[in-house]
């Protein structure tokens, strides 16, 4: 069975904890005037969807993680952000969060993403979408690559990123050359300014 997804007959009810107070009136007032949802009060109700900003979800996620798992399924969870890069909604994505949503997006697409997850499916805008697809696909750096990265951000030379990592300098060069390649960049400030762009370089690393 759907555990605790919404049928078609009942009303989908709808948890909002954004830390922003303003953003949480807003959702309230235009998911409020839904006659298909219904707003849960915390702790009171077993909730269908639940939607928080960006942290918020990334730590909610990791409660869920740990905590004893119950017969009964848990609120699917939406994020409401203005964060956009790659990096933070690809981190989201892998983190299990099911919608996201971005506070620049048509006032409708708030109550079609709360159905989908409530039907049990995931929502992301089309823009979002294809950013996601693109970063897996098209840049597809290894874990290393990335560790490399983050040290040029920094900076870094060969010579320092090799002792960090505990690899050699020849390696780092050949990790330096796969992030050229993968970037489309021609020197090292430039696969910086790249990646950095396209949200790759985050401002520090999530514990997931």
């Amino acid at each position: 069975m759907g555990g605790n997804l919404a049928n078609h007959d009942a009303k989908v009810r709808v948890l909002i904890e954004h830390s922003d107070a303003i953003v949480n009136a807003g959702l309230a007032a235009l998911l409020g005037a839904e006659s298909d949802m219904q707003l849960a009060q915390p702790q009171l109700t077993q909730a269908d969807v639940i939607i928080l900003d960006h942290k918020g979800a990334l730590e909610h996620m990791r409660q869920r993680a740990n905590a004893p798992h119950h017969n009964e399924a848990p609120p699917r969870v939406l994020i409401v952000t203005q964060l956009e890069r790659e990096w933070e909604v690809r981190t989201a994505m892998m983190a299990g969060v099911h919608g996201y949503l971005l506070q620049s997006c048509a006032a409708d697409q708030l109550p079609a993403a709360v159905r989908a997850l409530s039907r049990g499916l995931r929502y992301l805008s089309a823009d979002l979408s294809r950013c996601v697809a693109d970063s897996f696909t098209r840049v597809g750096l290894t874990n290393r690559e990335t560790d490399v990265l983050q040290l040029l951000a920094q900076g870094q030379c060969n010579k320092s990123i090799a002792r960090e990592l505990g690899i050699g300098v020849g390696t780092v060069k050949t990790h330096v050359k796969g992030l050229f390649d993968k970037l489309g960049a021609t020197a090292r400030t430039h696969a910086v300014v790249l990646a950095t762009r396209r949200g790759l370089v985050g401002d520090g690393v999530i514990d997931l």
